[in-house]
């Protein structure tokens, strides 16, 4: 028994590139050092003497920033590559970290914020592309999903570490998070050679028909629609559900805690052997309608069930589910849209559907709470779930499963 176990996790761990372990290293070290955003909230208000309101537009210039540097890296990787984009927003986001510490006024950390969420968004489309680039088409979703977990384990290690230094100094956080980044633009210059992409006859003929924009592509603009509406609904599970637990269950901080920490830790358990079971079987369409009912239906039953722990960990149960079972084949699928000339693109408009919903979750979700409680938004998510994953399912029956071929270079 435990050997077929461990041959199942050696299987879902097998035949990645080398290069796609490497992104995956940097990427850990990147999120392990993420703690400035987490704990900005608290650091502008008790350290800097903001104002409540002030803070939200802290908040929101970074937001702002997000979406404006997804746009910007998306273009800028189409144009340079995604080596040079990822090297250059991780050491010049090192550095703006620093300098965004010494920042005291609310004009200057409001500017600070937001020209460093540009760099460090910038990032993201060219690390997606990058992970495309080294992955076919039986590895592309598990490639994702390894990237993922290195994502996942580096925000709970910095989460934790970033709690730890901010109870001695705040400004630690700032040489944390600029030091990892300094370095994983360093580690990334060390582990990787500078990727060029191979000139093939392929690559001629995606470069014909590079002209197709994503911002021109209807289909893919649907994708992105629905994708932000899944993902506002997605975010209320770290905004608005560790609030309802506290205050309408009367959960300590303690378990609240266990409850986001066991998100984590059943990705990393499970993703990758689900993943490697799934992929390739059925059109990722399929797994992202499926993912986001069980999602959805985990909102619904905070009204049907009784207010007991075993309750709030089946919702983490399914949310998880419902989150492996759709967001490593979203990308799945809009790499399958893309040619090594405008992935770029593809990645920075996935990218902003995910920043702008992470402004727009907060807003829409006190909104609901603010004029029908938490039940109405526990309904309400679980309506625009159903929505996103019938627009998925219409999705799929709109548009055939094609699957082009990915140029590797290792």
């Amino acid at each position: 028994m435990l050997t077929s176990v461990i041959q199942l996790y050696k299987q879902a761990y097998s035949g990645l590139s080398k290069n796609s372990w490497y992104l995956s290293i940097v990427m850990f070290i990147n999120r392990s050092g993420t703690m400035v955003v987490p704990f900005m909230s608290i650091y502008t208000i008790q350290q800097l003497h903001f104002t409540i309101v002030q803070s939200g537009w802290v908040m929101a210039f970074f937001g702002i920033g997000a979406i404006s540097g997804a746009f910007i890296g998306g273009r800028l990787t189409d144009k340079i590559g995604f080596y040079d984009i990822q090297v250059g927003a991780l050491l010049i986001g090192g550095i703006l970290f620093l300098v965004l510490g010494y920042q005291r006024t609310f004009l200057s950390v409001s500017i600070g914020t937001f020209i460093l969420s540009i760099c460090n968004e910038s990032f993201r489309p060219a690390n997606s592309t990058a992970i495309a680039h080294y992955s076919n088409d039986e590895n592309k979703t598990r490639s994702y999903s390894l990237n993922r977990l290195a994502t996942n384990l580096g925000w709970a290690f910095g989460g934790g570490l970033g709690g730890f230094l901010a109870s001695f100094n705040y400004h630690l956080l700032f040489w944390v998070d600029g030091c990892t980044n300094i370095f994983a633009a360093l580690l990334l210059l060390k582990l990787m050679p500078h990727a060029t992409i191979r000139k093939t006859v392929k690559d001629l003929a995606d470069k014909a028909i590079a002209s197709t924009s994503a911002y021109k592509d209807g289909v893919y603009l649907m994708f992105i629609l629905l994708c932000t509406l899944f993902a506002t609904c997605f975010f209320q599970f770290f905004i608005m559900q560790p609030v309802f637990y506290k205050i309408q269950w009367h959960f300590n901080e303690r378990f609240i805690g266990f409850l986001l920490a066991l998100n984590g830790i059943l990705i990393v358990l499970i993703e990758m052997v689900l993943i490697h079971k799934l992929e390739g079987k059925r059109n990722p369409l399929t797994y992202i309608s499926a993912g986001i009912i069980i999602a959805g239906t985990s909102f619904a039953l905070l009204n049907l069930l009784p207010h007991a722990a075993w309750v709030a960990i089946l919702v983490v149960v399914m949310i998880t589910l419902g989150e492996i079972m759709s967001m490593p084949f979203m990308n799945a699928y809009w790499i399958n849209r893309t040619t090594n000339n405008n992935r770029g693109e593809y990645a920075a408009l996935y990218s902003m559907s995910w920043s702008a919903a992470q402004i727009i979750a907060p807003a829409v979700g006190s909104q609901i709470i603010a004029h029908g409680g938490f039940t109405m938004l526990w309904w309400v998510l679980g309506s625009v779930c159903l929505l996103s994953s019938t627009g998925f399912f219409v999705l799929k029956r709109l548009t055939p499963h094609n699957k082009p071929t990915i140029i590797i270079v290792d």
